[in-house]
């Protein structure tokens, strides 16, 4: 299989999260690869140590000359740290509004480093969310991102809550990431899909991913970026979003099951598992 998969976000020197995450599980899936990369990283597994920006106009120059040649069959956004870069992101995605497009609101890293800065929450989700085929939150983000809304998540019933209520800012669906649900004892995603639900009925789609009992490990750096490629991947492939989905979230548990222990802090999956397959 292939797919063509323009990733824009941010690059983790450690290699567990950000571009290398995403290029590391694209691949694995069988898809191809491209890259545009909005900040570089000093870190680790033990957390972020600097960042140095990228210029917004090369920014696009980097998404442009990937588009206009080699194409793309599905967008993915990552850390997307600036009002400016968020901007210059949305105003290059404008031209391209047939290619699907997976937004992963990237706030923190798994350490607790700021990769967004406050000021730009509200033109992400007005630029990125709302134009997004899915949003790929975890519980943190997605209270932030429903702010307004003050919604608390502590249950799989308000995590389905919370998914409605992103499609209602404009989103297509919502794959939302049940890892930090506090005492839940199984781990379980829920698809939110306002194109799959019943016609003339007015609600989306819900779907529940179950994935067994909650894994005790400090090895999980990186599963947004890598659930939210693997997504992206999936639909570029032609997968349908609720099959991308169920794949990716497959793929994210069986690579942290076979993590590879490496650092002293938040370890990186092993995104090359299907391989020894």
């Amino acid at each position: 299989m292939q797919g063509r998969v323009l990733i824009v976000a941010g690059s983790d020197s450690g290699g567990g999260a950000g571009i290398q995450a995403d290029i590391k599980a694209v691949t694995a899936l069988g898809g191809f690869a491209m890259t545009a990369i909005t900040a570089l990283t000093a870190q680790n597994t033990l957390g972020v140590h600097g960042v140095f920006e990228v210029d917004p106009a090369f920014i696009q120059q980097q998404m442009r000359v990937c588009l206009d040649d080699l194409g793309a069959d599905a967008i993915k956004t990552g850390m997307l740290h600036s009002v400016p870069v968020i901007e210059a992101v949305a105003e290059v995605l404008a031209d391209y509004p047939d290619i699907p497009l997976v937004v992963d609101p990237v706030m923190r890293a798994k350490g607790g480093a700021a990769l967004l800065q406050d000021e730009a929450q509200e033109a992400l989700t007005r630029l990125m969310v709302s134009r997004a085929r899915v949003v790929t939150p975890n519980v943190p983000e997605a209270e932030a991102l429903l702010s307004r809304q003050a919604l608390h998540i502590a249950n799989v019933e308000a995590l389905e809550a919370a998914g409605r209520a992103l499609v209602g800012l404009g989103a297509g669906a919502a794959l939302m990431k049940g890892g930090h649900l506090d005492g839940a004892a199984e781990m379980v995603d829920v698809l939110v899909d306002a194109r799959a639900g019943t016609p003339g009925a007015g609600a989306p789609a819900v779907r529940r991913f179950s994935h067994g009992p909650r894994l005790e490990t400090r090895h999980t750096h990186g599963t947004g970026c890598t659930l939210a490629s693997a997504l992206a991947c999936g639909l570029a492939q032609g997968l349908t979003l609720e099959a991308a989905a169920q794949r990716a979230t497959a793929y994210v548990r069986r690579a942290i099951e076979t993590a590879p222990g490496y650092g002293g802090g938040h370890g990186p999956l092993n995104h090359a598992w299907p391989l020894d397959s």
